[in-house]
């Protein structure tokens, strides 16, 4: 039964808990018995920087609360209360987003154990929608990087290839939903770290228009880039958790006043018979073609004759100032990344360190900022600081911002030819954990971007689903929806008309033709037992 039930859609689950046929302690529990039997022990409980030998998806298992929620919403049930649609069904969330009665750590160790005093207003919303919560997942410190590698409390691992990376920064979300181990999830995309994610396990993720989702207890990376979204399995189930936590919030400054859409209307819209018919589909140039793996964009292309089939019209556009969406991106990226966390002072908040001697403040400053922070988020810090350092503002920071504007008239032109613009969502599937030597050249880690950038640039909604596997190595590719502004309806509407044509043509949805995760973890885990990776 349990396996049965981690196999369900949210959607479905849900369905199955309105009719009885199915408990939420039985869901619930049957989601922890899988975290348990594929999260894997840890390789050096002295040392929880080495990670697991299973995945690493979770740096924290909310048992006890879940399973409380799950007998509340089941009694409630029972006594015919009336209840919201996904009550019962459980989700996980990204350890960026504070959660009160669980730590909060961002997966550094400059927040370690931190607990926090309040809820995030998206986690504030899970809980009224009666949505047991399983755990934090794992990602990269403060949300900095693409492949999850750079998590102060070890690596997360893919499902598909426990050697691959899962994507990035939000790896552990991607993971958990692609092994079953949560049907749902929450996650933050800055740069791509929800959609690029989704894409390399097999996976869908939803980058909702900025503003719409608040921001409210969301440890800030990029204020101006940062955005709450959902992680799932397929399109309507990402619609159905957009609804929930999506609508506007006082205590967010920069959240929209517009209500919440019909995002599971537009997914079931699209994915019904005749659903794309007549949808405009720009092609972006600039994000297809040469520096794209052949796998990757022999499934877009696919993909593309696909909706073409559907009754969909394909249309090229052009995007010139994208590319110089990457370095911009860093650059106002990195800037704000300075800006945030210069709370993180040893002083005032985090990790303290005092060192030997007459310790002062900008000494303790310097040790615990040495301690508590790694190597990617120490980078990020230096290059925003310079970038607004006296004298460089205007060179650095203040062009960044002109390309922006330039990224944005670049959309704003494409959206007059085409309704949804496509592309694929990373540039290559999954690379092997410790393939990348960013001390070598950081910027082989940043091109996986290169996709995504643009559309947190400009603040628009984008979606990324499975495309199907890579022929070369078998392993999944991602195909990328963005639509104006407030038209997050649109991308359902794309993504669930694209996801029902693949899955019709694959027989089934894509995590049918990969081996049993439990399986997997159990050999690896034996490999590693004997001393190897």
């Amino acid at each position: 039964m349990s396996e049965q039930i981690i196999e369900l859609s949210a959607a479905e689950l849900a369905g199955r808990l309105a009719a009885g046929e199915v408990s939420s302690v039985d869901a619930v529990q049957a989601h922890l018995d899988q975290i348990e039997a594929t999260d894997g022990a840890a390789l050096d409980a002295s040392d929880r920087s080495r990670g697991t030998d299973g995945l690493n998806a979770f740096l924290h298992r909310n048992t006890e609360e879940a399973l409380r929620v799950a007998r509340e919403v089941d009694e409630a049930r029972a006594r015919g209360e009336e209840l919201p649609e996904l009550a019962g069904v459980p989700v996980a969330v990204k350890d960026l987003i504070v959660t009160k009665g669980q730590p909060t750590t961002a997966a550094s160790r400059m927040l370690e154990g931190f607990m926090s005093p309040y809820d995030g207003t998206v986690t504030r919303k899970l809980r009224a929608a009666r949505m047991p919560i399983l755990g934090k997942t794992n990602l990269d410190e403060f949300a900095m990087g693409s492949s999850t590698e750079h998590s102060a409390f070890g690596p997360t691992r893919n499902p598909w290839d426990l050697t691959k990376i899962p994507g990035g920064s939000g790896g552990g979300s991607a993971a958990a939903v692609s092994a079953f181990q949560a049907p749902l999830a929450l996650g933050t995309d800055t740069g791509g770290s929800i959609r690029q994610p989704a894409a390399v396990t097999g996976t869908v993720g939803v980058k909702p228009t900025y503003g719409s989702v608040s921001r409210y207890g969301v440890i800030a990376m990029a204020s101006s880039l940062d955005q709450v979204g959902p992680c799932s399995r397929t399109v309507l189930d990402a619609a159905l958790l957009h609804e929930v936590v999506g609508g506007h919030d006082p205590a967010d400054s920069t959240s929209l006043t517009d209500p919440v859409g019909g995002y599971a209307q537009a997914a079931r819209a699209g994915a019904a018979d005749g659903g794309l018919k007549g949808l405009r589909v720009g092609v972006v140039k600039q994000l297809t073609g040469e520096g794209f793996q052949a796998g990757v964009q022999q499934r877009f292309e696919e993909s593309l004759e696909l909706l073409r089939a559907a009754g969909a019209e394909i249309v090229e556009v052009e995007t010139p100032n994208f590319q110089y969406a990457l370095g911009a991106y860093y650059l106002i990226m990195s800037s704000e990344v300075s800006s945030n966390l210069a709370k993180y002072d040893g002083v005032r908040f985090g990790l303290r360190v005092t060192p030997e001697g007459t310790p002062t403040i900008e000494k303790v400053m310097g040790a615990s900022r040495a301690a508590g922070f790694g190597d990617e988020v120490k980078r990020r810090i230096i290059l925003g600081t310079y970038a607004l350092s006296a004298g460089y503002y205007d060179a650095y920071y203040g062009s960044a911002q002109q390309v922006r504007t330039l990224v944005q008239r670049d959309f704003a032109a494409a959206f007059e030819k085409a309704d949804v613009l496509i592309s694929p969502t990373a540039p290559t599937t999954a690379f092997d954990i410790g393939g990348v030597d960013e001390s070598a050249d950081p910027m082989q880690m940043y091109l996986n971007d290169i996709a995504t950038i643009p559309t947190n640039l400009a603040g628009i909604p984008a979606i990324s689903l499975p495309g199907g596997l890579a022929p070369e190595d078998g392993l999944p590719v991602g195909i990328q929806f963005m639509a104006p502004a407030r038209e997050d309806a649109r991308v359902y509407r794309a993504g669930a008309g694209l996801e029902r044509l693949l899955a019709e043509q694959w027989g089934g949805p894509l995590w049918q033709h990969r081996g049993d995760v439990a399986g997997t973890v159990r050999d690896f885990a034996a490999t590693a037992a004997q001393g190897g990776k």
